[in-house]
């Protein structure tokens, strides 16, 4: 064990081991997130009618959800705002950033790269995932 200070119970192998454990049930909370996230986009853009783009935002929105409960309850174990109500609020404008990726990535490989939709979806995913774990990780749970 590592210590900084011979008072202090920190080993950054503990550090470690935690942060690997919180990276693995984010990405099993964001996988489940993910698949409420890309079945609303494939079911309101396929059989509502809905612009793909708007049928994102409606899908992103409820995958933010998903995480946010699975986050708090589950995912990481110290958190740094004890109001949950502003923990809400910076949790969703996080979110919000993540929304903006995931919309510009969607349109620009759709549009431009003249990929299917779906296809868009899952690539501009793995980016919006690392913006996602890494600013709340950052910003709310440390």
């Amino acid at each position: 064990m590592q210590t900084l200070n011979p008072g202090l119970k920190f080993s950054f192998d503990d550090m470690s081991s935690r942060l690997s454990g919180e990276f693995l049930r984010y990405f099993i909370a964001s996988g489940m997130a993910f698949a409420v996230d890309f079945s609303t986009l494939y079911l309101l853009t396929n059989y509502a009618g809905i612009h793909y783009l708007a049928s994102a935002a409606a899908g992103f929105i409820l995958g933010l959800a998903t995480v946010y409960l699975l986050s708090i309850r589950w995912v990481f174990s110290a958190r740094r705002i004890k109001d949950s109500r502003h923990e809400l609020i910076v949790f969703s404008v996080i979110g919000m950033g993540g929304l903006g990726i995931n919309e510009l990535g969607l349109y620009l490989m759709t549009e431009f790269l003249l990929l299917h939709y779906m296809t868009s979806k899952i690539l501009v995913s793995f980016l919006v995932f690392s913006w996602n774990f890494g600013v709340r990780k950052l910003v709310l749970f440390r």
